[in-house]
């Protein structure tokens, strides 16, 4: 990871994709992830792929059904038919 992650960084799933929420804040070793639409998740850093460019880009293959279906929906009260499936 070439930068630090910082409260308020978006958080990705994949680069250059819309954010899906922000850091909230660091607790240890887990990061408080906002996801839109679902609230706060609690996470490991190992979830993390990397941080560049001011954003955080997750793991999709690390994280649990939970997490996955949450980032799912994160954009589901938005009228935007071109937003991803979440995958790995």
């Amino acid at each position: 990871m070439a930068e630090p992650i910082r409260k308020d960084l978006p958080v990705f799933l994949h680069d250059g994709d819309v954010a899906i929420g922000a850091v909230r804040g660091m607790s240890g070793n887990d990061l408080i992830i906002y996801i839109e639409n679902a609230g706060d998740f609690t996470l490991p850093r190992s979830v993390v792929k990397d941080v560049h460019e001011h954003k955080v880009i997750l793991d999709g293959g690390k994280l649990d059904d939970r997490v996955r279906t949450a980032i799912g929906r994160a954009h589901n009260a938005e009228d935007d038919d071109d937003h991803a499936p979440v995958d790995d």
